[in-house]
């Protein structure tokens, strides 16, 4: 079974032909046959994504992208088409679901509808070795902070989640104070290297309402108090300090979560999980830590047809060609 799956959710036009070794969740893993990707560097003029300039570009970029995929898996027609329904900028979503849609009518195959954070959630098992269910699975993107436990294909619980700003999204809040420019995570992980992450002691956000979930709000309001308070201090210690509070911050939390769970195999997915120091503060933890290749790590269409091909195997319903484009979208709904 090769699936064609593509992935619009933001600014990066993505496609990819996976297909799952022996045809069921038992007897192999998915396999990526082509991964092709367009950037959208245009909006780092912006400071951010722009969302109508996204969808006009994914628009433009979607059918050659596609092209690509099949040409470099050497295939025709695939047996299945999926594509990102959501979560994600809605303009930018409509155009690859409306794609896809359009493809498997035409092809006459099933279409699959995922959920883009189930992407991220199931991305370590497109490596090998992979985690076996059941596995906690921390997403942190620019949108999204969440530790998951994931039981099986599309049976997730929450166990703990940001109240306010993503991991991503206060680094790049972060990177702007500093001067940094766009995009701010691997900005200030560069800027980080020469740092000395124990120069300043920013505090650990603790909300009050549930205490197991997380909050970055307070961080980066710290940040800002530091530089306002502190204007001659290093921009390479703030940012060591800024990331390495982050990244004790979310090995607290994934170590809450194993006492919680019991479960000692732990996964990392989303673009905040390709930061270096987070990833050697996972490991140095001592449990048993899945980390996607970087290149995963970010949007991409290969996790988008992995979710498409396990759910599948499961003998999970295709998706209705009416299925709607969401902004927001619970993965463990």
């Amino acid at each position: 079974m090769k699936v064609l799956a593509v992935e619009t959710s933001c600014d990066e036009t993505a496609c990819a032909v996976v297909s799952l070794a022996g045809g069921s969740l038992r007897e192999g893993r998915t396999i990526v046959l082509a991964d092709v990707i367009h950037s959208q560097a245009v909006h780092a003029r912006y400071g951010g994504v722009v969302p109508e300039i996204a969808s006009r570009a994914h628009i433009e970029h979607v059918v050659p992208t596609a092209r690509a995929a099949l040409a470099a898996a050497g295939i025709e027609r695939p047996d299945a088409v999926a594509a990102t329904a959501g979560p994600g900028l809605i303009g930018a979503v409509l155009v690859g679901l409306s794609f896809a849609k359009a493809a498997a009518l035409g092809w006459g195959v099933p279409f699959v509808a995922v959920n883009h954070l189930e992407g991220h959630l199931l991305s370590a098992l497109l490596d090998d070795p992979a985690p076996g269910f059941p596995f906690l699975s921390l997403v942190i993107s620019g949108g999204h902070t969440t530790l998951y436990e994931a039981r099986g294909v599309g049976d997730y619980r929450v166990l703990c989640e940001t109240t306010d700003d993503a991991v991503g999204e206060a680094f790049d809040k972060v990177a702007r104070m500093l001067g940094l420019g766009y995009p701010g995570g691997p900005r200030v992980e560069v800027a980080a290297r020469t740092g000395n992450p124990r120069a300043i002691n920013f505090p650990l956000p603790r909300p009050a309402s549930r205490p197991m979930d997380l909050s970055f709000s307070g961080l980066k309001t710290a940040v800002r108090t530091r530089l306002e308070r502190h204007p001659e201090s290093r921009v390479e210690d703030v940012a060591a300090s800024f990331q390495d509070t982050v990244a004790r911050y979310l090995v607290d939390r994934v170590e809450k979560g194993v006492a919680l769970t019991g479960i000692r195999r732990v996964a990392l997915g989303g673009g905040a999980a390709a930061n270096g120091h987070i990833r050697e503060a996972m490991v140095a933890t001592g449990l048993e830590v899945y980390l996607p290749p970087k290149s995963r790590c970010t949007d991409n269409a290969a996790m988008i047809g992995n979710v498409a091909a396990l759910h599948l195997a499961a003998g999970h319903d295709a998706s209705p060609l009416d299925t709607s484009a969401r902004a927001r979208w619970d993965v463990t709904a």
